[in-house]
């Protein structure tokens, strides 16, 4: 039977493929542990600090607060008294 030339068949490509295999793993295995030597002499790792709390929001100003309690009112919501009663709340806060 003559001999196939140009590209390896089936199971030349296999065991080519095996060959690099194997020795891409062995290559590894035998680096791993400088490496491991190498990072454990590094200083430890550095920590951060927790970042701070969002500060409160800011208290809405009277003014969006009065233009609050009118719309309540036009809308009937509230009443003459109770919108008097609350926009002196507001104004002497």
């Amino acid at each position: 039977m003559p001999r196939r030339m140009g590209r390896p068949g089936l199971l030349g490509t296999m065991a080519r493929t095996a060959v690099i295999t194997g020795t891409a793993r062995s290559v590894s295995n035998h680096m791993q542990p400088r490496t491991d030597d190498r990072y454990a002499q590094q200083a430890p790792p550095q920590t951060y600090a927790a970042p701070a709390a969002p500060a409160a929001p800011a208290a809405p100003d009277r003014v969006s607060q009065l233009t609050a309690l009118a719309d309540l009112k036009s809308q009937g919501l509230l009443t003459d008294e109770e919108f008097a009663a609350e926009k002196a709340k507001l104004l002497n806060s």
